[in-house]
């Protein structure tokens, strides 16, 4: 120990504590499946300082190809798809990926309930707010991370 013992150990402990914090960190990533490009690039925007990896697919089969090699911690929903609705497909989603959160966003306000039955965990209406889909994406990978440790 040199004259400088209590500091150094102080400053070691506390880079190891943020190598550890780091370590146990991963890039957080959201899917988005939506088939209108405005609505997308509206989503990206919104969400553009997340620090959050965000991909997009434009139908649920590209859905369903991108979770076979996936696994985000959010998939942010469109219901009305080019090939089929994305109410139908939560059960599906959820059980090939039982850690990740859903958030439907329909133009329906009545398909709230059917889509929280199926298994979405939150529901946006169109039109949404920027207030909205951030309260809702934060509040779900707090959950996600709570759930992991």
């Amino acid at each position: 120990m040199n004259k400088k013992g209590h500091r150094q150990t102080a400053f070691f402990e506390n880079t190891r504590d943020q190598k550890k914090s780091m370590t146990n960190s991963r890039n957080r990533k959201i899917l988005i499946v939506e088939d209108e490009p405005d609505m997308c690039l509206l989503l990206n925007i919104l969400l553009a300082d997340k620090k959050v990896e965000l991909e997009h697919v434009q139908s649920i089969a590209d859905a369903q190809y991108y979770l076979e090699g996936n696994n985000p911690d959010i998939i942010i929903l469109d219901n009305k798809l080019p090939d089929g609705y994305g109410i139908d497909i939560i059960p599906y989603f959820k059980k090939s990926n039982p850690g990740c959160k859903i958030i439907m966003v329909s133009g329906l306000p009545a398909a709230k309930d059917v889509a929280l039955e199926n298994g979405a965990d939150s529901f946006l209406e169109k039109p949404l707010t920027r207030r909205q889909l951030v309260d809702s994406v934060d509040h779900l990978l707090n959950q996600s991370i709570l759930s992991t440790k």
